[in-house]
């Protein structure tokens, strides 16, 4: 398995950004699911929870990575949709998130996928899950999604971005950050770059009136993507918080199409 030198995000590790790009909250509930919940040592006495969805080991699983201010079990609800369409859905929180420990900055986030990655490919194999691996990322999580694309194309099966960026910068100023009076002026996530080097089927999945991360940044990755089996998925009338709400007939239907598409 491939790996690469993770970029530096110090830039982007100072209290001005971390304020705005992390809302970390716990989480004490139980953990429904008959696999239950994972959890992944990425550092020294730090750990990532996880929860996994499972409907067989012979199906695609997804790894999902979440938005910034959401955690695992908001999608209790729709975990059991996925096993109806018969996908294992596996979201990952971040440092300090549900019932991860640790405190969440760009650098860990970044890093931490790269263990979360290799851990979970290898807890499938032990478990003999033989279905095709996605990987999934939605908003802040399509970083995650995208560094792991980029870096694991060939242990990978597809990719899902949901309401993700192409550009860091532009996001942080609709965030109300000062990007240049602070220094930042390198997009250090180089999304549009990661997105060319995978080639397996894409999917891109964004709301048309996204007010957070604008509909304009879906369409950016999407031409950019260099996967000769891509689609992009408009959700009519949704903005970045309605996406489910308004849309999540065409939603679950584009990923159970590239669910079935790779597993004929």
């Amino acid at each position: 398995m491939s790996n690469k030198s993770i970029p530096d995000y110090l830039a982007l590790d100072i209290p001005e950004v971390l304020t705005f790009l992390f809302h970390p909250r716990k989480d004490f509930s139980p953990t429904p699911g008959s696999k239950g919940e994972i959890i992944i040592p990425v550092d020294d006495n730090v750990s990532i929870g996880a929860r996994l969805f499972f409907a067989d080991t012979k199906v695609p699983t997804i790894l999902f990575f979440h938005g910034n201010g959401e955690i695992v079990s908001d999608y209790d609800e729709l975990g059991p949709i996925y096993i109806k369409m018969g996908i294992n859905f596996l979201p990952v929180d971040y440092r300090g998130y549900g019932k991860s420990t640790g405190t969440p900055t760009v650098s860990t986030m970044m890093s931490d996928c790269h263990v979360i990655f290799k851990y979970i490919n290898k807890w499938l194999g032990d478990h003999s899950f033989t279905g095709p691996f996605i990987i999934m990322g939605r908003s802040l999580g399509s970083a995650s999604a995208l560094e792991l694309a980029s870096s694991y194309g060939d242990n990978i099966d597809a990719l899902i971005i949901e309401s993700g960026f192409a550009n860091i910068i532009p996001l942080l100023k609709l965030l109300g950050i000062n990007t240049e009076g602070l220094g930042i002026t390198d997009d250090g996530f180089s999304n549009i770059e990661k997105i060319i080097k995978f080639r397996k089927p894409t999917l891109i999945i964004h709301a048309e009136f996204d007010h957070i991360i604008p509909f304009s940044e879906g369409m950016d990755l999407f031409e950019a993507s260099s996967a000769p089996d891509k689609t992009f998925q408009k959700i009519p009338d949704a903005n970045h918080n309605t996406i489910f709400a308004y849309g999540i007939e065409k939603y679950t239907m584009a990923i159970k199409t590239l669910s079935d598409k790779i597993t004929k």
